[in-house]
């Protein structure tokens, strides 16, 4: 009886905490402070080179992305999101094997939360959600692992390419994956990777429907007919559609 109590006492103290995390993350009454801590994914000089030369501007964009996207949405705070750029891990987060099940899933993601707590407890600065960016060198491979982004934790792990003509598409990720820990839903189909109508849909009540004027960040992709989309170069070209902002609570049903 006394473990069993045991165990109920820390499943309360878990369900707590994480009811906790998601109430003060999407308040939106100040800003998230996300932390960004890159990662060398591989030994290529290219990428070395790389994050030797990372500056915290690099991620303004993001920084301007959501302040562009809280005015649309009238959010009490203009500032939902700073970036803040950490020290260089050298380190790689547990990885999630592709065919992984719920059981095997559920695991990865307490292995991740742990080595996402033991590299980073350290900082004394607020950060609010956890986002490691794994740097790869693009002559390496042609498509980047699966990125995730965690509710449970506000933890994110990124996969990028260490090249300054692909920091656009990086952001578009970096973006993606921090709405994962705030509540976003996927809106694209895993198996075409074409966006979901009506909620991946930038303008969903477009006259015409094609092509759609933005990409809309769930989806990841701009849809220009039904069996046709393209992948965005910037955030300038992206936005929060309505059923996200709905999901992370910048609009109330």
């Amino acid at each position: 009886m006394l473990r069993i109590l045991v165990l109920l006492l820390v499943l309360l103290f878990v369900a707590l905490m994480t009811w906790q995390e998601r109430y003060l993350s999407t308040r939106w009454q100040h800003p998230l402070y996300v932390s960004i801590y890159p990662i060398a994914a591989d030994e290529s000089p290219v990428t070395r080179a790389y994050l030797a030369s990372i500056q915290p501007e690099l991620f303004k964009p993001v920084d301007r992305f959501f302040t562009r996207e809280a005015e649309r949405y009238r959010l009490q705070t203009d500032e939902p999101v700073r970036t803040r750029l950490r020290t260089e891990l050298h380190s790689l987060p547990p990885q999630r094997e592709a065919d992984a099940g719920v059981l095997q899933t559920a695991l990865w993601s307490l292995k991740l939360r742990y080595w996402a707590w033991r590299v980073s407890g350290h900082v004394r600065e607020p950060e609010d959600v956890r986002m490691f960016v794994l740097y790869h060198d693009p002559a390496s491979l042609e498509r980047a692992p699966d990125s995730h982004g965690l509710q449970k934790g506000l933890v994110g792990v990124v996969h990028a390419f260490a090249a300054r003509e692909m920091t656009g598409s990086n952001d578009i990720v970096i973006a993606h994956e921090f709405l994962h820990t705030v509540g976003a839903s996927d809106e694209y189909d895993f198996a075409s990777g074409q966006p979901l109508y009506p909620n991946g849909y930038a303008d969903p009540d477009r006259k015409p429907l094609y092509p759609q004027p933005a990409a809309e960040i769930m989806a990841g992709r701009r849809a220009l007919s039904e069996q046709e989309s393209e992948m965005p170069r910037t955030l300038n070209n992206v936005v929060v559609g309505p059923a996200t902002a709905s999901e992370i609570r910048w609009t109330r049903p």
